[in-house]
């Protein structure tokens, strides 16, 4: 980073009252010791109350349907979602002393998952967001009532946790974090050499990224939260997507490549090294500027059986001549590729794209490189939205291995120059 950008980050720090960076003792492997190096999950533990109508609703009266309690939020899915595939994460996230956040908390201890990181607040509502849909699975409507996540997911309640994350393969952060704690994450993060990877969330909160897109190694927008990105980043607003019925998928993705990619190389100027842009049915954008190794120290890496059969599977999906292997091996080109989505028989959306994510970290931290790890991202989101849960409660490794395949055997390259 250059001389400016470390003064301002220094500036930032004294700014958010944090202390000196960590400076690692060389007489001393306490650390590793202490700590194994666990991915580190940053944002909101939220209570879905998810509607669905068996007839279709009414304005200005109730229909009847089902109603049912959900354990979500973006990082918790993740989290848990990583869980699932053998990578333990820790969480960072904070609830109130309420029966919804007694809900999420009895979950999670029955996953055997780490409670440490998770701040309970007496007379603080738990975030909770109330969803409608339509009766294919559809979101038709949403209120989200998360101010818990940006009054307590604080600086110095993250400063707790330096060790963690300066010791972690890498971190996500969720847009639902304010900006101060977001920019906090990012400096402790970078000055650790760790990764991190921004969750938009939502079109609102993804502009989120404007003061901290040169520390972000990747962020996983849709296409409305890309253009929002990107616009946040340059003002006036320049960037636009309009969707367009295609006649096939073939004629849809060359559509969305050509309306999207202004905005995506424009946000790999601003620093971001890697897009990970989902399309929904259309399938995946991996967009870079270089070969990237995501997780820089492959000793932080950790193959668990899960990693193991799926690297198994995948290896050697293409010949040393594919146009994919010739981009991912070059360093000094900008490459987008096109992974396609896999046919479903949906039950609900609202899990898929954080399965999406918590596949491709899981995957990342077993070893495999990137256009691997998405490819099984896009086969857990398949699994999520044949589920009714926001993450499948049973993820078999060798149907993901198997629909992975199918999608790297399908994967193209848009543009490499």
């Amino acid at each position: 980073m250059a001389e400016p950008a470390n003064r301002r980050m220094e500036a930032v720090r004294r700014h958010l009252l944090l202390p000196p960076p960590l400076r690692p003792n060389p007489l001393s492997s306490h650390a590793s010791v202490e700590e194994e190096p666990r991915p580190v999950i940053i944002g909101g533990m939220v209570l879905d109350i998810h509607a669905k109508p068996s007839v279709p609703p009414h304005p200005g009266t109730t229909v009847p349907g089902m109603v049912k309690y959900v354990s979500g939020g973006v990082a918790r899915n993740i989290a848990e979602c990583m869980s699932k595939l053998g990578t333990q994460p820790f969480m960072i996230s904070v609830v109130g002393n309420d029966m919804a956040g007694d809900f999420l908390l009895k979950y999670w201890r029955s996953a055997g998952l780490c409670t440490e990181g998770i701040l309970q607040v007496h007379d603080v509502a738990t975030p909770v967001v109330s969803n409608v849909f339509d009766g294919s699975g559809e979101l038709i409507a949403g209120v989200a009532s998360v101010g818990a996540v940006e009054s307590f997911l604080t600086p110095s309640w993250l400063y707790r946790f330096r060790h963690h994350i300066s010791n972690a393969p890498l971190i996500m952060l969720d847009a639902n974090l304010p900006p101060e704690s977001l920019e906090a994450a990012c400096i402790m993060a970078y000055e650790s050499g760790v990764p991190v990877l921004f969750e938009p969330v939502s079109v609102v909160k993804s502009r989120r990224i404007a003061p901290i897109a040169e520390y972000i190694t990747c962020t996983s927008p849709n296409e409305i939260e890309l253009v929002a990105m990107a616009n946040s980043l340059s003002p006036p607003v320049k960037y636009n997507y309009h969707k367009m019925e295609c006649k096939d998928k073939a004629e849809a993705v060359e559509y969305l490549f050509e309306m999207l990619s202004p905005a995506m190389f424009f946000l790999l100027e601003k620093g971001i090294k890697l897009l990970v842009v989902t399309l929904g049915s259309n399938g995946v954008f991996i967009v870079c500027k270089e070969h990237i190794d995501f997780v820089k120290d492959q000793r932080k890496c950790k193959q668990t059986p899960f990693s193991r059969q799926l690297l198994e599977k995948l290896d050697g999906c293409f010949p040393s001549n594919n146009p994919i292997n010739l981009c991912r091996e070059t360093s000094s080109r900008t490459c987008v590729f096109h992974l396609p989505a896999i046919s479903a028989s949906v039950i609900s959306l609202t899990g898929a794209g954080d399965c999406l994510v918590g596949g491709v970290l899981s995957a990342l931290c077993g070893g495999l490189d990137i256009i691997q790890s998405v490819a099984i991202g896009v086969a857990i989101a398949k699994a999520s939205v044949e589920s009714h849960a926001n993450i499948p409660d049973h993820i078999s490794a060798a149907t993901v291995s198997d629909d992975a395949k199918r999608v790297l055997l399908s994967a193209r390259v848009l543009w490499c120059k």
